[in-house]
C-alpha cells in the first residue's frame, strides 16, 4: 500500500503511549507501517497557544473524571491493563529524551525502534522520572542501547536543531498536540481517532 501514515509523538503524553501500543494491531490489519515522528510537545504548545489537558481541565467539574473514565475504557478495550500505569512524576520534562529519539534515528538499524519502546515503557509501564540524567542513563543501559552515543547525541547541536525543525514542521501542518496522525496529508488527533485513521488507510488502499 502506497499511502504514508505518520505518528507525531512526545513521550510525555500517556495517550501517545497508549496509541503506540495499539498501532501494531493496525499495522498488521492494514499492511501499512507507521512512521514515528518525534516532536517536542512543549514547543507545539508554545507555538499554538495550547495547554496540556492536565492544565486545561483544572477547576472544571466532572471533566477530569470523565477523561480518566475514557482512558480506562480504552485500556480495557485493547487489553492493556498490564502494560500501562500512571507516572506519579507527571509532568516530566521530555526535552532530553525527545532529543534522544532524534539521535536514535541517526544511529540506524533498530536503535530508534528499541529506544522508543524502552523510553515509552520507562514513562508509562514501569514509571520512572525520565528527566533525570542518571535515570535516563540507567534506562538506556538496561535496554542494551548505546547509552553513551545517545546521551552525546542529546547535546549535539544538529540533533537539537533537527528536533526544532520536526516540531515546527508538525505545527505548520496543523498539529497542536500529541498524539497526532497523518494519513497522507489528512490530520487526525488523539488516540480515539485511531479507528478513523485505520478507515482512512483502508479507503486510500
Amino acid at each position: 500500500m502506497s499511502v504514508s501514515v505518520e505518528f507525531h509523538f512526545d513521550f510525555g503524553s500517556p495517550n501517545a503511549y497508549l496509541s503506540h501500543l495499539v498501532i501494531p494491531e493496525i499495522e498488521w490489519r492494514t499492511g501499512v507501517t507507521f512512521e514515528y515522528v518525534p516532536v517536542l510537545l512543549g514547543g507545539v504548545f508554545k507555538a499554538t497557544g495550547n495547554r496540556s489537558p492536565a492544565e486545561s481541565m483544572q477547576g472544571i467539574r466532572n471533566k477530569p473524571e470523565y477523561a480518566a473514565l475514557e482512558t480506562r475504557r480504552f485500556v480495557a478495550r485493547h487489553g492493556l491493563e498490564e502494560l500501562y500505569q500512571w507516572n506519579p512524576d507527571f509532568p516530566v520534562n521530555t526535552l532530553q529524551i525527545m532529543r534522544g529519539a532524534v539521535a536514535a534515528q541517526g544511529l540506524g538499524g533498530d536503535v530508534f525502534e528499541r529506544y522508543v519502546r524502552a523510553v515509552f515503557e520507562a514513562m508509562w509501564r514501569f514509571p520512572r522520572k525520565m528527566d533525570e540524567p542518571e535515570i535516563i542513563n540507567e534506562t538506556l543501559r538496561a535496554a542494551d542501547l548505546p547509552a553513551g552515543e545517545l546521551v552525546a547525541g542529546m547535546r549535539d547541536p544538529a540533533v537539537k536543531s533537527r528536533l526544532i525543525e520536526l516540531t515546527e514542521s508538525s505545527v505548520a501542518r496543523g498539529v497542536f498536540g500529541s498524539p497526532s496522525f497523518f494519513v497522507g496529508d489528512e490530520l487526525y488527533f488523539g488516540k480515539d481517532r485511531l479507528r478513523d485513521v485505520e478507515e482512512a488507510i483502508a479507503a486510500a488502499g
